[in-house]
């Protein structure tokens, strides 16, 4: 994102709301999903709270599934391959976890196409 830390953490202009308020467990190839009572129980909650959102990040499948439905493309790299498509209102992501640094390197159009976008927009939002 290109922010300092105090930005990051400043909750009057960053907000993190996770797919799920809980820790799911261990499956067999990492963590288990987000449990799928959270986000309908809490997100729509959350963000009529927050009346000035400018951005959405979606980082991940399940942020992405969630919020996008069926305008999500068929796997998430067609959809992150597609940000441009979701914007003004989400920026959609691969999940930043280890597993994703192979991810990264098959994919190797996200660092120089998305993400100088994304340091982009969040540098208009935040002047």
């Amino acid at each position: 994102m290109d922010i300092d830390n105090e930005t990051f953490y400043n909750p009057e202009k960053i907000a993190i709301i996770p797919m799920g308020f809980c820790y799911p467990g261990k499956g067999k190839t990492g963590d288990l999903p987000p449990r799928k009572e959270c986000a309908p129980q809490w997100h729509d909650s959350l963000l009529s709270q927050m009346k000035n959102v400018e951005l959405i990040l979606l980082i991940g499948k399940y942020a992405q599934d969630y919020y996008l439905g069926n305008k999500a493309e068929k796997n998430l790299t067609s959809t992150v391959k597609n940000f441009k498509a979701y914007l003004p209102q989400y920026f959609v992501l691969p999940h930043p976890s280890p597993r994703n640094n192979i991810w990264q390197r098959k994919n190797d159009w996200f660092k120089p196409e998305v993400i100088p976008e994304l340091r982009q927009q969040i540098k208009q939002i935040l002047k």
